[in-house]
């Protein structure tokens, strides 16, 4: 099972970070956010990656380009230039795909289809964590035999949120201030949902695709009652590096 993440977006709202990198590559302990969202998906066995690139992608690319050697130990052999690594390497297999810097979220979701193929696959964002069990995600998503699973966290956000029946949506609606179970994130998807998404792009995945999900019956809904954290501000950032920095590394489920 393939896992894609929405690395693309410009995290305007961290621009003391984002001036230089994109967001999924803000620090947390010395690692990008990217990293670990990777290795929370890596847990749980999941080790082929789509990251669906935008704004400052090549920064993105560079990372795990230059991630062994920088990360690793290692013997170098001067006269011939060989090059041996001493750590464990990771068993990562990354498609980066260049998405387009102004895309919205469905036109980026889009562009994964043919790498991605007729079978099931993960989805999240490149700015939250979680200390989510995949297993039992994916096993919900099975069980109610929608098109697609969101992961609903209980909170007072500005984030989307749904109303919920016997697991599956009824509504959906973006971006409100008001108590309720909102999209955390950490989506399972059948294809059918390319379905739901314009031919052109032309619109936010949170938008008309997961309201007519939910219009049709085909969203369902994973309470996840951990911790989970959008990354959305430096603030943001700052409490998360404060956590690591404290011990309390709450999503680290690796």
């Amino acid at each position: 099972m393939k896992a894609v993440i929405l690395c693309g977006g410009k995290g305007t709202r961290m621009s003391e970070v984002t001036n230089d990198i994109p967001k999924p590559l803000a620090m947390i302990g010395g690692k990008p956010i990217l990293w670990h969202i990777m290795k929370i998906y890596q847990y749980y066995g999941v080790n082929e990656f789509i990251l669906l690139l935008g704004y400052k992608g090549e920064k993105i690319k560079e990372y795990f380009l230059d991630y062994e050697w920088k990360h690793n130990s290692l013997t170098l052999d001067s006269s011939t230039g060989e090059v041996q690594m001493l750590g464990q390497p990771e068993t990562w297999k990354i498609t980066f795909l260049e998405t387009g810097e102004d895309t919205l979220t469905a036109g980026r979701i889009l562009q994964a289809k043919d790498y991605i193929g007729d079978e099931t696959f993960l989805l999240t964002y490149g700015d939250g964590l979680a200390n989510i069990n995949l297993f039992h995600l994916i096993s919900y998503h099975q069980t109610k035999g929608a098109a697609a699973t969101v992961t609903g966290i209980d909170k007072v956000s500005q984030f989307g949120t749904l109303t919920v029946e016997d697991g599956i949506a009824k509504t959906f609606s973006e971006k409100t201030s008001s108590d309720g179970i909102i999209n955390g994130g950490f989506f399972v998807l059948n294809p059918k949902v390319f379905d739901y998404l314009p031919e052109d792009g032309n619109a936010m995945f949170e938008d008309e695709p997961l309201k007519n999900l939910a219009k049709d019956g085909e969203l369902a809904v994973y309470r996840h009652y951990g911790f989970w954290t959008a990354i959305d501000t430096y603030k943001n950032l700052l409490e998360v590096n404060k956590m690591w920095n404290q011990g309390q590394q709450v999503w680290k489920v690796w």
